[in-house]
């Protein structure tokens, strides 16, 4: 089942179709949204059960490391598409109409 395109979905997609081919970490998405942990991997858990995302694990040995071993996420060539086209249809939504910009006039509008 698609996620729900929230702000934060939006975001997060946004970060990913910047390079759709490039393998992205949780804690790089943090810093590049600017979300806490508690959001983004559930963010990234929802967009991996829709298909839109593929995860990849490390192969280390966390005690050879010191570390755990890294996911890495990389949007599907589906979820390319369909991010694409959600964030297109957000923009369309959010776009003001002539009306929201006849309000916007001095001496028009709301009163």
């Amino acid at each position: 089942m698609a996620p729900q395109i929230t702000v934060a979905v939006a975001t997060i997609l946004g970060v990913f179709l910047e390079d759709p081919a490039r393998e992205r970490y949780g804690y790089d998405l943090m810093k590049e949204t600017g979300f806490p942990s508690g959001k983004i991997y559930p963010l990234l858990a929802r967009l991996q059960a829709a298909q839109w995302l593929t995860v990849t694990e490390e192969d280390i040995d966390p005690a050879v490391a010191g570390r755990p071993a890294r996911r890495g996420y990389r949007l599907t060539p589906e979820g390319a598409r369909v991010a694409r086209l959600e964030l297109a249809r957000l923009s369309d939504r959010l776009r003001p109409t002539p009306r929201d910009l006849r309000a916007l006039r001095p001496g028009e509008g709301l009163q």
